[in-house]
């Protein structure tokens, strides 16, 4: 593969692509491979129709699962999982996942891989931790997040987990495409490959071991591709106990890429379920100063920054796919204004991926069940939620026009 179809990293910190400056609208789709497979779950004629409604949107950078570790009988986690044991897989995951980069390659898009998860919703931290503690690990929707958080800050501590987890990388990044016959290592569908969804430390005295534990999987990742880029999937300083010191220590690692950002206004307290619009110039308030702070010290470590999850709930926070969402494309709009704005700068905000892309599905449940369609909100969140529907017309509106104003 000739090198200009990879996204690389030039010098004054920006993507480069195909030899031009690389600024991107994508969304979360971290279904895709399910889609994509021919098992239970599967559904390739939805997938294609999603990804040609994707690209005719311009959203061609898809923020992927790569899969989800553990049984298929674990509360509020997607299903079918990928790699049911240590080391044993779910082939036709895999096969979907296969499936959909050639897909993604056949309408010039890009992915980027995400091999890990802090949460529970596919397994991660606390799979990986149970497997080697041979225990059942608490489930927040059950337990509560106290205990889900006490349990998982033992992951960076816990060697045999992680030691587990490098064996999960070296097989994916080892693995050739049965349909193009490309080595994933050399195929530049694939545009990074990403430590983990939201990894964090969960304490103060987990900073230290955190970092470790990311520079050595960043390393061994470069040691068997050299091609890709390689980031954390970090929410920020958010996700680093608020420590912005510890955010700049992450990603100035020669072998992080760039760096991740991700804005949650509902999570973080700063709208409510009846604020949505009254608060809605809060909440850009706090983004913009919040991406401000990010982009300080990408400028700092001369490396791009993206907004890789920001959501928005439905008016009157409504999950029906009939309740407009006024607050929520006010809030996009925003969004993209700032990354427009940067890209007429040359500065280093470079991307936005929003959460999630619902498509064509028709949920049926408040909460996902075996046989509802698969939409952005994972399984431990309401079906609704944070999607973006094809019939929501006023946001496809504002996000078809952001990516033509940034081409």
């Amino acid at each position: 593969m000739s090198q200009s179809e990879f996204v690389k990293i030039s010098k004054s910190g920006n993507f480069i692509f195909d030899g031009k400056t690389y600024y991107y609208v994508g969304t979360n789709f971290w279904y895709g491979p399910i889609l994509g497979s021919k098992g239970r779950g599967g559904n390739r004629a939805r997938l294609n129709e999603e990804l040609d409604t994707l690209h005719a949107l311009g959203l061609n950078n898809l923020r992927i699962a790569i899969g989800a570790d553990g049984n298929n009988d674990v509360l509020t986690r997607i299903k079918p999982t990928l790699q049911t044991e240590p080391g044993v897989y779910n082939d036709t995951i895999l096969d979907g996942l296969d499936y959909l980069l050639v897909q993604m390659r056949k309408r010039k898009m890009k992915a980027v891989l995400y091999l890990n998860n802090a949460w529970e919703w596919t397994g991660g931290y606390s799979q990986y931790l149970a497997w080697v503690k041979h225990e059942t690990p608490p489930v927040p929707a059950k337990d509560g997040w106290p205990a889900y958080m006490s349990y998982v800050k033992q992951y960076v501590f816990n060697d045999s987990a992680k030691a587990l987890f490098n064996k999960h990388v070296i097989f994916i990044l080892n693995r050739t495409n049965r349909y193009s016959k490309i080595k994933y290592v050399d195929d530049p569908t694939i545009m990074s490959w990403q430590i983990s969804n939201e990894p964090r430390c969960f304490s103060e005295e987990g900073k230290r071991p955190f970092k470790v534990w990311l520079r050595s999987v960043s390393s061994l990742i470069k040691s068997i591709d050299n091609n890709h880029l390689v980031t954390t999937g970090s929410e920020g300083s958010w996700g680093c106990e608020n420590d912005m010191q510890l955010f700049t220590d992450i990603h100035a690692d020669p072998n992080i890429d760039y760096l991740t950002m991700h804005l949650w206004p509902y999570n973080w307290s700063w709208v409510n379920k009846t604020t949505l619009q009254s608060n809605l110039q809060l909440a850009e308030k706090n983004t913009k100063k919040y991406v401000e702070e990010h982009i300080l010290v990408a400028r700092q470590l001369h490396k791009p920054v993206v907004m890789e999850e920001y959501g928005y709930p439905r008016d009157g926070f409504s999950f029906s796919k009939q309740s407009t969402t006024l607050a929520r494309d006010e809030y996009y709009k925003f969004v993209y204004d700032m990354l427009i704005t940067s890209k007429k700068q040359r500065d280093n905000f470079a991307g936005c991926n929003f959460w999630g892309w619902g498509g064509f599905a028709q949920p049926k449940h408040t909460f996902w069940q075996w046989g509802d369609d698969y939409c952005g909100d994972p399984a431990q969140e309401e079906q609704g939620l944070n999607s973006v529907f094809s019939s929501d017309i006023s946001t496809l509106n504002i996000i078809r026009d952001a990516s033509k104003r940034l081409n």
